[in-house]
C-alpha cells in the first residue's frame, strides 16, 4: 500500500476562533468544509507566541528551549534534525511554498542567514536556488506580510513573470514606493496577492507528484491574517465593523496581572528595565487605540482570513481534481494566536492568553480520521512532526519531544497528553516565562520573578481574574508548580535507550 501523502496548510498569527463553523460572522467556506469532511481539535496550542519558535518547532518536533531558535530574530541551526530529512529517507518529495522564517533579516559572519537582506531580494540567486532548505527539497519562499518592504526571494521573481514588472509600487520603501498613509486597503489586484502564488505553486507541486506518482510532505505556508492589516478589493468591503463583535475592555482587569499588562494600557509606558537584548521586544508598548480603529482592523483582519480561505479553497480543489485526495493527510494550522481587542491587547507579546497561544486545528484524511468532530484532545504544534511520521509509518527520531497523536487522530485513544508546555522568551533573562495548562488550568512563571498567573479556565474561561495571589489558591498553586516541575523533567530528550548496565 502506497505510504499516506502529507499537506499541511498553515496561516499566520490566526486567532483560534476565525472558523466561520464556528464563528457565524465570519465566511470561510473551505475552512469549514475541512471542518465537515475532519476532526477539529479545539484545544490545540503552539510551543511558543511567536513565528520563528514555533515554526522550528513543527520541523524538529522539539520546544524551542530544546531546538535553539528562542525567539524572533535568532536561526534554527542546520545541524538540527528535521522531519523532512526523515520523509526524505523513507522515498517522499518535500516541499514548502510561502513563508518559512527559519532564518533572521540579517546576517552575521556567525550566523548567515538566507532570508536577509541584501540576499532576499538577490532574485537571481533564488532562480538559481535549488539546495536542500531544512529537509525541504524544493523551495518557494517569501518574506513580507502584505505591503512589508521585505519582498523578494521566489514572489518577486513570479510577479515579474507574470508581467507585473511595476510590483514595488505595492510595498513600502525602501524597497517600493507604496504610500504609508494607505490604510487596510491594499491596491495590489489580486491576481498578483502572494494568496494566488502560494495556490498556484503548490498546485503545479501537486500536479507534479501526481504526474510521477510520487509521495509527497508539502506545506502550503500562508502570510495572513499576521499584520500589518491590508487586503485588496473587495475582501476589504466584505465586513461592515459596525455590525462585527469587538472585544470589549474589562476595567480593571490588569490590577493583579504581572506589571507589563497593566504597562500596556497606559499612553505612553515605560519598558526600558526590560529592554536587554537592545532589540525590539514585540508587544511591550501601549496597546490604546480609538474605537474605529479597532473595528476597522478587525473588519480588515476578518477579510484578510476570508480571501486566504479562498486560496486554500483553490488547493483542496487541487487534491480532488488530482485523484490525491483519498490518500492525502490534511492538516490546517496556524503557528500562534492573535489580538484583536480581547485583554485591551493587539497583536501578540508575552501575554498567555488563550487567545494568543490557541490555534485553529483541523485535520482530514478520508475513512482514517472521523469527519464532522469536535474533539477536546490537548494537541500542541511540537507534537506534528512525530505525529506525521508515525501516520506514515515512519520511524520518531529520539530527539522529538512532541507527542506522537497518531492514535488520537485516528479516533483509538481520546487523549496523548494531559497538558500543555508554551514557552515566551524574548529577551535572556528579563522576558523569559513558561505557562502550563491542564484541563482546567493555566499557570505561567516568570524567570527570577515572585509575581505570576493563575487561571481556572472552567470556571473563568475569559481569563479575568488571576488567583495567583489569592490566599486560598495558594494550595492549588503549589499543586500546579510541581505539575508543571513535571512536564519540565518530561520534555527532556533521550538521545538513545540505556543498553547496558554500565
Amino acid at each position: 500500500m502506497k505510504k499516506p501523502n502529507i499537506l499541511l496548510i498553515t496561516s499566520d498569527q490566526q486567532h483560534w476562533n476565525t472558523i466561520g463553523a464556528f464563528q457565524p460572522e465570519l465566511s470561510t467556506p473551505n475552512l469549514d468544509r475541512l471542518v465537515r469532511e475532519g476532526t477539529t481539535f479545539q484545544r490545540a496550542y503552539c510551543p511558543n507566541p511567536t513565528c520563528t519558535p514555533t515554526r522550528a518547532s513543527i520541523i524538529t518536533g522539539q520546544y524551542p528551549s530544546q531546538h535553539g531558535a528562542w525567539t524572533l530574530g535568532t536561526k534554527l541551526m542546520e545541524d538540527r534534525e528535521v522531519v523532512g530529512d526523515s520523509f526524505q529517507s523513507a522515498g517522499y518529495q518535500t516541499a514548502l511554498i510561502g513563508k518559512a522564517h527559519f532564518q533572521p533579516l540579517r546576517s552575521t559572519e556567525e550566523y548567515p542567514s538566507l532570508e536577509s537582506y541584501p540576499l532576499l531580494q538577490d532574485l537571481e540567486f533564488w532562480r538559481q536556488f535549488n539546495e536542500n532548505f531544512y529537509g525541504f527539497n524544493h523551495v518557494e519562499l517569501a518574506r513580507n506580510h502584505t505591503n512589508e518592504a521585505h519582498v523578494g526571494q521566489h514572489y518577486a521573481i513570479w510577479l515579474e513573470e507574470k508581467g507585473c514588472t511595476h510590483w514595488r509600487d505595492y510595498f513600502m520603501a525602501p524597497t517600493g514606493t507604496m504610500d504609508p498613509k494607505k490604510q487596510h486597503t491594499w491596491d495590489i489586484p489580486e491576481e498578483y496577492h502572494y494568496n494566488t502564488w502560494i495556490a498556484e505553486r503548490t498546485e503545479a507541486q501537486l500536479q507534479r507528484y501526481q504526474q510521477e506518482d510520487e509521495s509527497f510532505f508539502l506545506w502550503a505556508s500562508f502570510f495572513d491574517p499576521h499584520p500589518p492589516y491590508l487586503v485588496p478589493a473587495p475582501w476589504d468591503k466584505m465586513y461592515d465593523p459596525n455590525e462585527l463583535s469587538i472585544p470589549a475592555v474589562v476595567p480593571g482587569e490588569h490590577d493583579r496581572n504581572p506589571p507589563h499588562f497593566g504597562q500596556t494600557q497606559q499612553a505612553s509606558p515605560d519598558f526600558s528595565s526590560l529592554r536587554e537584548s537592545g532589540q525590539s521586544i514585540h508587544g511591550y508598548h501601549s496597546h490604546l487605540l480609538p474605537e474605529e480603529e479597532r473595528k476597522q482592523l478587525v473588519a480588515t483582519y476578518y477579510g484578510m482570513v476570508s480571501m486566504m480561505d479562498k486560496y486554500i479553497g483553490r488547493i483542496l480543489d487541487s487534491l480532488d481534481e488530482l485523484g490525491l485526495a483519498d490518500n492525502t493527510i490534511i492538516v490546517f494550522t496556524s503557528d500562534h494566536g492573535h489580538f484583536f481587542g480581547q485583554h485591551g491587547l493587539q497583536a501578540k507579546g508575552g501575554f498567555m492568553y488563550e487567545d494568543l497561544i490557541k490555534v485553529p486545528f483541523i485535520v482530514r484524511y478520508p475513512g482514517q480520521v472521523e469527519a464532522d468532530l469536535q474533539s477536546d484532545a490537548m494537541v500542541s504544534l511540537v507534537d506534528l512532526a512525530p505525529t506525521l511520521l508515525s501516520l506514515a509509518g515512519l520511524k520518531i527520531p529520539p530527539q522529538m519531544t512532541g507527542v506522537d497523536q497518531s492514535e488520537v487522530w485516528l479516533g483509538r485513544k481520546s487523549r496523548a497528553r494531559d497538558h500543555i508546555l508554551c514557552e515566551f522568551r524574548h529577551e535572556p533573562t528579563t522576558i523569559h516565562q513558561k505557562s502550563y495548562v491542564n484541563d482546567r488550568y493555566k499557570l505561567t512563571v516568570y524567570y527570577n520573578q515572585t509575581y505570576g498567573e493563575l487561571f481556572d479556565l472552567q470556571q473563568d474561561p475569559q481569563e479575568l481574574n488571576n488567583v495567583w495571589d489569592d490566599p486560598d489558591s495558594q494550595q492549588l498553586k503549589s499543586e500546579l508548580l510541581l505539575k508543571y516541575a513535571w512536564a519540565e523533567l518530561g520534555i527532556e530528550p533521550m538521545p538513545m535507550p540505556r543498553i547496558f548496565g554500565a
